[in-house]
């Protein structure tokens, strides 16, 4: 059985030309990208070595390996933080007895407060399975029509994956995807997202799986929406992380005046209205 760390090393490999990285192409071969020969040599471990952490079989390797493996990738800085998380869980995967569960989805009152104070922005307070556990009235203006908060318990990644209506909503879904996908790997515990996993899999089919294990670093750029009412939105994100709480403050701004605008009308408001484009 693999590791996210052998998942993901393997990913990257198959992902890069040898070109990219100034070796020869040594012409056909059975599967694609840098072959494990090529990585292992620019990394300075022996072919052995990076077989049994592809495949799991070794879960703790130092931290001068880990190093050595993000250098032969030419990992970006945000890929090698995610090396380096995936490490850290993946040691620990085999003494994890606890039952699977659902993370707490309690918001405290401070936090709800501070969220009050935000009005009329758009914010809301999530957690890294996509739990919304609170948002201000604009947030419910700028979602109302979409199906996301039809639920008790809304959820941004299982809405994503299963609402036909969210490919129609985010005008960037496959941006928006892969960012729901790659911070199941963040939440509290592994047995936090084991439990959502088992439960989201069957229904999201590989739209979700395949990101899930490619491990791709999402580029996090501007959310671009397209409102049910016709509004065409493009906000900018502020995220405030509450580690004690393993949830997120997260802010949405409009990017341009065009959005202030649509956001003010979304919420009843005259297009003079209190909200601003940041510049």
């Amino acid at each position: 059985m693999g590791t996210p760390l052998g998942d993901f090393i393997r990913a990257k490999r198959d992902s890069i030309q040898p070109q990219s990285l100034g070796l020869p192409d040594h012409g056909r071969r059975r599967a694609p990208g840098l072959r494990r020969s090529d990585l292992a040599g620019r990394a300075g471990i022996s072919v052995e070595y990076l077989t049994r952490l592809e495949q799991g079989r070794d879960r703790n390797p130092s931290v001068a390996v880990v190093n050595a493996v993000a250098d032969a990738l030419s990992l970006a800085p945000s890929e090698r933080s995610h090396l380096r998380y995936l490490t850290k869980i993946s040691g620990g995967e085999c003494t994890a007895h606890t039952q699977p569960a659902p993370p707490p989805r309690e918001v405290r009152p401070p936090v709800l407060e501070t969220l009050r104070l935000l009005e009329p922005g758009i914010a809301m307070v999530t957690n890294r399975l996509g739990d919304v556990l609170a948002r201000t009235s604009a947030y419910e203006s700028v979602t109302s029509g979409t199906g996301l908060l039809d639920h008790d318990v809304p959820n941004l990644t299982r809405y994503v994956f299963t609402d036909p209506r969210a490919r129609a909503f985010f005008a960037d879904w496959d941006d928006v995807a892969d960012e729901q996908a790659f911070d199941l790997w963040l939440a509290p515990s592994i047995e936090n997202t084991e439990w959502f996993t088992a439960e989201l899999a069957p229904v999201a089919g590989p739209d979700f799986t395949g990101r899930l294990n490619g491990h791709v670093v999402p580029r996090r750029g501007a959310l671009r929406l397209n409102h049910p009412s016709g509004c065409e939105l493009r906000l900018l994100r502020e995220t405030l992380d509450l580690p004690s709480d393993s949830q997120q403050l997260v802010v949405l701004l409009p990017a341009d005046e065009g959005t202030a605008r649509a956001v003010d009308g979304l919420r009843g408001l005259p297009t003079h209205g209190r909200l601003r484009a940041v510049q």
